[in-house]
């Protein structure tokens, strides 16, 4: 359904507060220690992953591999063992302008406990249909290999090569057999299986007083990329810190933190650190002199911590593999979900963005006002004061398009509404900021006020839109207007069910110079286990 108005996506800015500031506390938030599967995974030494890759063969114009662990028995004939370890299924898929995506995942036909999360919704439809077939599989021994690799075609000039034993997955220049990009070169890959719990068996995970159950055990996913020929690594945003990404693990920095991605709703970040704040965004890109320009994303919605690995990380491992030129080593680590990567070849940025924005679609262009000066606070008090504020503008001769109001001018802090005695004839303030050729804007978040005389409220209640506690109920967590709950944003039947919400008949008030102002992308919630947001804004 096509919205009478378009919706302008800001990211979630928080204006200046009244209130007064207090410190950063750093204890209010995890750190790797303090969080398991950052924890675990940073403890693995080089070479410890024992998979090898069976049964590889062309399916569906894919390479198609089993991963099995090769220290344990076959699981069917393994009768001993009251844990084994089973198959996993690796998919590699070659598209146009040499990209490659790897996945791997539990195998479905074992009948794991359930379906592990795959991030839906990002993957343009489009991608797909430059999908290149793969026709054979070219077989070379590589090095002292027991076994020889598997060699599939990418693009004329690269190709994508799986060794069985030990695993490693790499991208290389067909011309010169140098790689681009790897992963698991120096064996650190590990995939914690869903399990069903046993009898004794503890798997909570606790932080402040806030407990997760892990009903299917602990689920985690790391792995070892390298970019050949690099000499900076850049992205993964969002972190205040330099452009090209600091070393957070090697000689000297054993102690650092790595860059978290998990959105977190902290205005009082610090600088200069890896500590995640209001993005995460797993794509990363490397550059260097020699070679160029080369990416890597891992489409995974879960919390992910990531370690960009200095120089010398590695002198003891004993791992040594074919290299030209300098080389940086990441180690990516996430608590949940899939491997489903995708692998750019460049070789220059542009060449690297085009190619990612052909997996994820590229950003829309925004409307040309939106380009001008915007005037924002928290919050103009009423109807008089907007027309005030607007006035002072033409007096001193200032160029402005936009004015916003914040939370503030509802009924209540509920979501398209107005306060009726603050803001009691909006389009007609609406208009007389048209008429200047100007534009209003008004916020929006995702959580929705916990009221029954609340239409949206009752709606969404009544039609089991909300997200579900783990008891089945809809969570009730805290925001901007107290008890709230949160809009199931991962359903299409939802999500057009909101984009409804935005409507003439249904938004009144609005008009067609009103544009929309997504605070926030991610669902805050204040009374979570990381609360530093509510002690800042609700202090006791």
């Amino acid at each position: 359904m096509r919205l009478p108005f378009f919706i302008i996506l800001i990211s979630s800015l928080l204006i200046s507060s009244p209130l007064p500031a207090r410190s950063w506390k750093k204890d209010e938030f995890r750190n790797c220690n303090q969080t398991p599967f950052c924890r675990r995974a940073r403890a693995r030494k080089p070479g410890a992953c024992s998979l090898i890759a069976t049964d590889v063969l062309i399916s569906d114009g894919n390479l198609v591999a089993k991963l099995i662990d090769k220290n344990r028995e076959d699981p069917a004939t393994d009768l001993e063992n009251t844990d084994p370890v089973k198959p996993l299924i690796l998919t590699v898929s070659a598209y146009q302008d040499a990209i490659l995506r790897l996945k791997i995942d539990e195998d479905q036909t074992l009948d794991p406990p359930k379906k592990r999360f795959e991030v839906p919704e990002v993957i343009i439809p489009e991608f797909e249909a430059k999908k290149l077939w793969l026709q054979k599989i070219v077989k070379e021994q590589i090095g002292g290999d027991s076994e020889p690799s598997s060699v599939v075609y990418l693009s004329d000039g690269y190709e994508a090569v799986l060794r069985h034993d030990p695993l490693e997955i790499y991208v290389r220049e067909k011309s010169s057999g140098n790689r681009v990009l790897s992963m698991n070169s120096h064996g650190l890959f590990d995939f914690e299986q869903l399990r069903t719990k046993k009898e004794g068996e503890d798997w909570e995970e606790k932080f402040r007083g806030h407990t997760d159950t892990r009903p299917y055990g602990p689920q985690s996913i790391s792995f070892d990329v390298s970019f050949y020929g690099s000499d900076f690594v850049y992205g993964i945003p969002e972190h205040a810190t330099s452009l090209a990404l600091k070393p957070t693990r090697g000689p000297g920095i054993d102690h650092s933190e790595p860059y978290r991605l998990f959105n977190l709703d902290v205005f009082e970040y610090i600088h200069d650190s890896p500590f995640g704040i209001y993005g995460s965004i797993p794509f990363m890109i490397s550059h260097g002199k020699s070679r160029g320009t080369s990416g890597f994303f891992w489409l995974n919605a879960a919390e992910m911590q990531i370690d960009v690995l200095g120089a010398g990380w590695d002198a003891d491992s004993g791992i040594s593999f074919p290299s030209s030129g300098n080389r940086i080593d990441t180690f990516w680590m996430t608590e949940a979900g899939i491997v489903d990567t995708f692998f750019f070849v460049g070789p220059g940025p542009k060449d690297v963005l085009r190619q990612y924005t052909t997996v994820t679609g590229t950003p829309a262009m925004p409307q040309l006002f939106a380009t001008a000066y915007h005037q924002c606070r928290w919050n103009y008090r009423d109807e008089e004061d907007v027309e005030n504020v607007d006035a002072k503008f033409d007096e001193h001769d200032i160029p402005y398009d936009v004015l916003w109001l914040d939370i503030e001018h509802t009924d209540g802090k509920r979501y398209f509404t107005w306060d009726k005695a603050l803001f009691p004839n909006p389009q007609e303030m609406q208009r007389k900021l048209a008429a200047k050729g100007r534009h209003m804007v008004t916020i929006v978040d995702p959580h929705i006020k916990r009221d029954d005389s609340y239409f949206l409220h009752e709606d969404a209640t009544k039609l089991g839109y909300y997200v579900k506690d783990a008891t089945g109920k809809d969570y009730d967590g805290w925001c901007w207007p107290g008890s709230s709950s949160y809009i199931d944003m991962l359903s299409p039947e939802i999500r057009s069910w909101w984009g409804e919400r935005f409507s003439y008949l249904n938004y009144l008030g609005s008009t067609p110079s009103l544009y929309i102002w997504n605070d926030m992308n991610e669902p805050s919630v204040f009374n979570g286990p990381e609360v530093y947001f509510l002690n800042y804004y609700f202090p006791p």
